[in-house]
């Protein structure tokens, strides 16, 4: 069964409007966390940056690709892992860590789960792995984050969910709020998420008033200390 989700529907409404660095400027007035913490680092890209922001609550699961089953020609699909997604609230944002060295061999997600995940209530998903079939999850609007695209899903298989991981050096446990876009994925401390959008609008409105300085007949080196000082 769903729990109630711990952020309005307004609230995800404006972070589907807010880049992620924005976001990430906004959080860091509220001192909840070191400025170099809650963002995964480069090494898990935004691999269809053409689509618009993402944000929902984690559903974690661990997967590896390597090595084959040791009875059969293939793993067979986890209908308690599906079970387990529908546990967390919508929108949901699948994050898989792949545990094989180096990850990526064989990519978990194509075309035909991201449908799946579609039909689940995920909007979006993560990996420190591959993804593949490019073309047609792109049509199907599904955002990814990974860290490679591979050419075979191999023996790619979840063998547990629902448990803290690390992906590009994030801890993301089950209920997160992550919110990705081009820029990489963010994840969003519940407890002041309404307050972001808020304060996101006014540090953008700041930025535009100091790019627009930049440009203007007015700009000047002497003066430009005491014109940043002016906005905070």
């Amino acid at each position: 069964m769903t729990t109630n989700p711990p952020v309005s529907q307004t609230v995800l409404d404006a972070f589907r409007g807010l880049d992620t660095c924005t976001a990430a400027n906004a959080i860091e007035t509220f001192n909840v966390r070191l400025y170099n913490a809650g963002f995964a680092d480069a090494s898990i890209r935004c691999i269809l940056p053409e689509l618009p922001p993402m944000i929902g609550y984690a559903a974690t699961a661990r997967m590896r690709s390597g090595d084959q089953p040791v009875q059969g020609g293939r793993y067979h699909n986890r209908s308690d892992w599906w079970a387990s997604i529908l546990t967390v609230p919508e929108p949901r944002v699948i994050v898989i860590q792949d545990m094989d060295e180096p990850p990526g061999r064989g990519a978990f997600l194509g075309d035909v789960h991201a449908a799946i995940l579609k039909a689940l209530g995920c909007v979006g998903f993560v990996s420190n792995g591959a993804v593949r079939e490019l073309p047609r999850v792109r049509d199907l609007k599904f955002p990814l984050f990974a860290g490679s695209v591979a050419v075979s899903h191999a023996y790619a298989h979840i063998f547990s969910c629902c448990e803290a991981l690390t992906i590009g050096g994030l801890e993301i446990r089950p209920g997160d709020l992550l919110h990705g876009d081009v820029h990489g994925l963010l994840k969003v401390p519940k407890e002041i998420a309404a307050k972001i959008p808020d304060v996101a609008s006014q540090l953008r409105k700041r930025e535009e008033q100091i790019v627009k300085y930049c440009q203007s007949p007015e700009f000047s080196v002497n003066d430009l200390a005491a014109f940043l000082d002016k906005w905070g």
